[in-house]
């Protein structure tokens, strides 16, 4: 489990993250989204102390991560792929944190043959294709078997194989009673993988919440009907207590309504209906509408004029997250 109690980090007059509290429980997958800026990855180097927080903590099942001996058998971690010594064999990479650990050498052999790089165990890691280097720093990861995982975009550089692979990696983790806690900015991959949600942005805590919940507090749902009986439709739809909004084409859209209930109405009237289907948002929709007013960087089409210019106010952000990112 990991907690974060009140965590806060300031570069000058610059907060990137405030006063920020939560739980990662064991036994899920839980997905940390915000926009770019949001003080993601700030967050993720406190927890595993390679930046120091201005105030508040962050513990790894009880403890700071300072005071862990042989971190990798509590929590593995891929923040940078990257991060390896390119000099090195993939091998001779996780021999080295295998070593530093007192994890047993065999224990390398099992990774690279569990992200598939045993064909490539010897070869130099300067080589590996930006996908061969996020499998190497999946391997680093799980080197120590640790109960916690933490995953930065983990997908990055995958092929769909890999993605497939990596999604079902992370649920057979977590249904294991592992805590899995993964950053990304693939919602799509992230509906498929994530049980559960911490939102940020510009540093401070917007939900935490299931996947289920967040979709339904911050999207609207509704029932789409078309039929050739347009007409007769809406004036069924009103007078059995029915709002029905024209969409265009021909469609109908009614809020607060389930499929079940407008197509026995239908059925009933003997009206036909060349569609009936429940519209339900997507993670994307929900993320959006959810982090609108947090979002600091707004790209702006070359056909479109800006909008108005906002009156002057807090710049968080501008440099620290200009350079550094989240």
């Amino acid at each position: 489990m990991i907690e974060l109690e009140g965590l806060t980090k300031r570069f000058g007059s610059l907060t990137a993250v405030d006063h920020l509290s939560f739980t990662v429980r064991p036994g899920m997958v839980t997905g940390f989204l915000g926009p770019n800026g949001a003080g993601k990855s700030t967050t993720m180097r406190m927890m595993l102390d390679l930046d120091n927080p201005t105030s508040g903590t962050v513990r790894i099942d009880g403890k700071h991560y300072r005071d862990l001996q042989e971190p990798l058998k509590y929590i593995g971690a891929l923040l940078d792929a990257k991060a390896m010594h390119g000099g090195r064999s993939a091998y001779n990479n996780l021999l080295c944190l295998a070593q530093s650990n007192r994890i047993p050498a065999s224990r390398v052999s099992e990774v690279l043959d569990t992200v598939g790089l045993t064909p490539v165990a010897k070869k130099k890691s300067k080589g590996f294709s930006l996908g061969m280097g996020q499998r190497l720093g999946i391997a680093s990861a799980l080197l120590g078997d640790p109960e916690i995982l933490m995953f930065d975009e983990p997908v990055n550089g995958l092929d769909p194989e890999g993605i497939h692979w990596i999604r079902n990696l992370m649920k057979t983790l977590a249904s294991e009673g592992r805590t899995i806690f993964v950053s990304s900015h693939l919602m799509s991959e992230m509906a498929l993988t994530a049980d559960h949600l911490i939102v940020i942005g510009q540093g401070r805590l917007l939900a935490d919440t299931s996947m289920a919940d967040f979709i339904h507090q911050n999207s609207r749902s509704y029932v789409r009907l078309r039929s050739p009986q347009q007409e007769r439709l809406r004036d069924l739809l009103h007078t059995s207590g029915f709002v029905a909004v024209e969409s265009g084409h021909g469609v109908l859209e009614v809020d607060g309504a389930t499929t079940e209930q407008l197509g026995e109405l239908a059925a009933r009237h003997q009206v036909v209906l060349h569609e009936l289907s429940a519209q339900r948002a997507s993670l994307e929709e929900a993320f959006m509408q959810m982090t609108a007013g947090s979002v600091e960087y707004h790209a702006h089409s070359t056909h479109e004029a800006p909008p108005p210019a906002e009156p002057p106010g807090p710049q968080w952000g501008q440099s620290y997250q200009s350079s550094k990112g989240a």
